[in-house]
């Protein structure tokens, strides 16, 4: 008998749950967002779905048989959050109370587990469904077989069969691991053709049908430049599609259709439930099946819900005049078209308060002028306010952008959307299952901005963050839409043939390699650089996994210096990151107008207030290394300029700690201009400052600068390969030489404990809600944060403070020089030969004078052809 069976992919569900809403956690500090929005979605999914049989596939863990074939595969992802990773027993644990199948296997990932029961059931007719985020699931689509995409988080779902998917690509969903061996996937790492986006992959699909008929029709393509990207990329291609096809015979992974139904526990979901303060969890699940058992959504307890009036007038030129005259103050949401910071803007829709009164103007129309002067004159509320200077939205007046009020409240979101929001101030508030159109959506944006902002600006003011915001935070946001229209010059020529160059020198790593080795392997696969290290050449492994022998690079550092195979393959992996991440990538990031890089400053992304970019990541590149030499290099002058300027704090961290510490030997050591690592080195290890060698100097810098991230002395042990005993003397010594840096940051974390978070000078404020976990790691992890913190963000409020200052010291001055990019303590300006010389003074000015401390703040400046010289 035919059965709807669905399939939850539950690492991706997780994933998107846990970024979904803000931070949760129970009164012991363990975080529970990711259960909650889980069971949120689950509620959902089962009264609209109505299954009969439930299935949760997840991964179970980072190795598996792609990363033996491809080392790099899901290589430059983030770590996994902590807060996340704790929650994961916790879903093991709802699953079994629930009574639904929760499913892992070895080697194999979520896809791979999902691939092969769905299949399976659709062949045996059953109506099959797979809920994920993850759009490589789309290739399973067939007669049978649904796939649902979450959308917006996890509130909404797109449902694919094999019509709406060919509608939407063009070709049939088995070809969606063709499109990935052409176009790669930056999520995954898989590097498909350098060159080749979806458009063009695309095309080429539609008119070969596969990747091997691409490869076997290259002298039919068009175009020199393609047809020499996919001859030389013939190989990668063909890896990429392998490792893009979901595996669909899983080994020992039959289907079990009786086993799928679900049991749910009542006793066992109340006592989980209980034990980590999960009410709604427990109201979710006795909605479906009662307080005890008493059938399909017997008890249900639907608490009423307001919808908001979304009636809306569209606004000609006189009605504009009339209401705007009447307003006070105006929320605000725009329809956007177009990518930053090129965004225009289609309409706005817009709220007036007292009267609020809804409207909504086209920008082609009379009243649309109308609005935008009003913004510019009256109190304005939006979302995201440097979308707006983008479209054109003069800076000066004081709009409040509820996105950066709702950043500074909970920094540790890693998304804000409007939606979370609204349920987080206004739960009697129900968002639309589905808007008629984006007008409506827009009006419902504006009224739910116009009610965040006196709840938003209420807490910030009452957390002392209300100057933080008005004077650091909101005046920022014209400086980084400035530099992000300004953009940087990247020679395309110049990219072009670094990336053949370092495409040679990759080439000759690898061949130092295979002489060193003396064999020839795959130096992307952990199992075969494993047996070559560890068998072959003798060397001691330090750590082994269920599939072989560690290669990470914790594991690699440690052998450093006992084979030079090994600072090969470090170079070798630092290279070729390099070349796929900038030299292969950055080339399509150019406007073919501009001729310039666009990177995104992220303003809300950080907890401890750092700012980051996008599109490209312009912080992991290596400061004072070869290969980040050569990545800089890449970045000029544009027409009409000589030179770029790059103006780096020094030792700014350090500097605070010292401060802030209120230590009078650290402080004594900067007023005095000291070598603050030889200076340390003198007291630590107790020899006179002028017998201070490098070695010990470089154990000093590393003792230094691992204070301020509270360094363990197995941290340090392993940074400086030195036992661990001798580490722990060295902090030992150090706290002895510099008491009043070890009383900060033990006064730091018991603030932290007994407040549950930290401050910076500037106010802002951190969250620490796992310093009171149970758990040790994720305890020592805050207390950690908690060391770090005010430090870093206090550097953080420090150089926006002096972008502000030299952004209008800039515009005062009327000079031609502008400012292109942040990265960490460091601000990179493009000048004239004529303006050099001013365009210091300024920066001299704006950035060693913009805070009043005990000890100086002193910039390192430096100007030439490219960054790289400047730097």
């Amino acid at each position: 008998m035919s059965q709807r069976f669905v399939i939850l992919d539950g690492s991706s569900l997780m994933y998107r749950a846990f970024y979904a809403l803000p931070p949760l956690t129970d009164s012991q500090g363990e975080p529970t967002n990711a259960i909650f929005g889980f069971s949120n979605m689950l509620t959902k999914l089962l009264s609209e779905l109505e299954p009969d049989a439930l299935v949760i596939a997840f991964d179970k863990g980072k190795k598996t048989f792609r990363t033996e074939r491809y080392a790099a595969y899901k290589g430059t992802r983030d770590k996994t959050p902590e807060e996340l990773l704790a929650q994961i027993p916790l879903l093991h644990e709802f699953a079994a109370a629930f009574g639904i199948s929760f499913i892992e296997k070895e080697r194999y990932e979520a896809d791979d587990i999902i691939g092969t029961l769905a299949t399976k059931a659709a062949a045996a007719g059953h109506d099959v469904m797979v809920v994920t985020g993850d759009k490589d699931a789309l290739q399973l689509v067939r007669p049978n077989l649904r796939v649902m995409l979450t959308k917006k988080g996890i509130s909404e779902l797109k449902a694919y069969d094999e019509a709406v998917f060919t509608e939407e690509y063009g070709f049939e969903p088995l070809r969606m691991i063709d499109l990935k061996g052409l176009m790669g996937d930056t999520s995954d790492n898989i590097p498909g053709v350098p060159g080749v986006g979806p458009k063009t992959a695309t095309k080429l699909l539609i008119e070969y049908g596969t990747l091997e008929n691409v490869l076997a029709h290259i002298a039919d393509i068009s175009g020199k430049k393609l047809k020499e990207r996919l001859t030389e990329n013939r190989e990668q291609a063909i890896l990429s599609k392998e490792l893009a096809t979901i595996e669909l015979q899983v080994p020992e992974l039959e289907l079990q259709m009786d086993s799928y139904a679900i049991t749910p526990d009542h006793a066992r979901m109340k006592q989980f439930c209980d034990r980590y303060e999960l009410k709604a969890v427990w109201k979710n699940f006795t909605k479906i099946y009662g307080a005890e058992g008493d059938g399909l959504f017997a008890g249900m307890d639907i608490p009423e819900t307001v919808t908001l009036d979304l009636t809306y007038d569209r606004w000609e030129k006189e009605q504009a005049e009339t209401m705007l005259a009447q307003a006070e103050s105006l929320a605000v949401s725009g329809i956007f078209t177009g990518k930053a910071p090129f965004e225009q803007l289609e309409g706005l829709a817009v709220v007036t308060a007292p009267v609020g009164k809804a409207g909504f103007v086209a920008a082609d129309t009379p009243a649309f002028s109308l609005v935008l002067a009003a913004m510019e004159q009256k109190p304005a509320t939006v979302f995201e306010l440097k979308r707006y200077y983008h479209a054109g939205l003069k800076a000066g007046n004081k709009y409040f952008d509820v996105k950066l009020a709702a950043y500074l409240l909970q920094p540790e979101l890693a998304r804000y959307e409007l939606a979370n929001l609204s349920h987080q101030y206004f739960p009697e508030q129900s968002v639309p299952e589905q808007f008629t159109d984006e007008t409506e959506q827009a009006v419902w944006n504006a009224r739910i901005l116009g009610m965040l902002q006196d709840k938003l600006m209420a807490e910030l003011t009452s957390l002392g963050m209300k100057d933080l915001y008005e004077t650091v935070e909101l005046p920022l946001v014209e400086v980084l839409a400035a530099m992000e229209q300004n953009g940087v010059y990247v020679n395309r020529a110049h990219l072009e043939r670094k990336a053949a160059e370092v495409g040679s020198k990759i080439a000759e790593i690898q061949q130092d390699i295979y002489t060193l080795a003396g064999m020839e392997f795959n130096i992307n696969s952990p199992k075969q650089l494993g047996e070559v290290l560890f068998e072959r050449l003798g060397l001691p492994p330090t750590k082994k996994t269920k599939t072989g022998y560690s290669t990470n690079a914790e594991v690699l550092e440690s052998l450093r210096f006992q084979h030079p195979i090994v600072e090969q393959i470090l170079a070798y992996r630092m290279w070729t990151k390099l070349k796929s991440t900038y030299l292969d990538g950055i080339g399509e990031l150019i406007h073919p107008e501009s001729g310039r890089v666009h990177t995104s400053f992220n303003q809300t992304v950080t907890a401890t207030g750092r700012l980051s970019s996008s599109d490209p990541n312009l912080q992991n590149i290596p400061v004072r290394t070869e290969e980040g030499k050569t990545i800089r290099a890449l970045f000029e002058p544009g027409a009409g300029y000589d030179c770029l300027l790059s103006a780096d704090y020094s030792q700014i961290e350090l500097r605070l700690l010292a401060h802030m510490s209120g230590d009078a030997s650290f402080i004594d050591a900067f007023c005095q201009n000291q070598d603050i690592h030889a200076r340390t080195a003198a007291e630590v290890f107790d020899v006179p400052f002028a017998e201070v060698t490098p070695d010990l100097r470089r154990k000093a810098k590393a003792v230094n600068f691992g204070i301020v991230y509270g360094i363990s002395d197995y941290g340090l042990s392993r940074d400086l390969h030195i036992p661990k005993k001798e580490a722990a003397e060295y902090i030992k010594n150090y706290f002895a030489r510099y008491p009043g840096v070890k009383k900060f940051l033990d006064d730091t974390v018991a603030e932290a404990h007994e407040t549950g978070g930290v401050k910076t000078l500037y106010g802002r404020r951190r969250e620490l809600p796992a310093i009171k976990s149970r758990n040790f790691m994720q305890r020592s992890l805050a207390e950690r944060m908690a060391m770090n913190t005010p430090i870093q963000g206090t550097a953080a409020d420090i150089i926006k403070l002096a972008m502000i200052d030299a952004y209008k010291r800039l515009q005062a001055a009327g000079v031609k020089s502008r400012m292109l990019l942040q990265v960490h303590d460091e601000l990179v300006l493009e000048t004239t030969q004529e303006e050099l010389e001013q365009v210091r003074a300024i920066l001299k000015e704006s950035m060693e004078h913009v805070a009043n401390l005990s000890v100086p703040l002193v910039i390192d400046i430096h100007s030439g052809k490219d960054w790289a010289e400047a730097k």
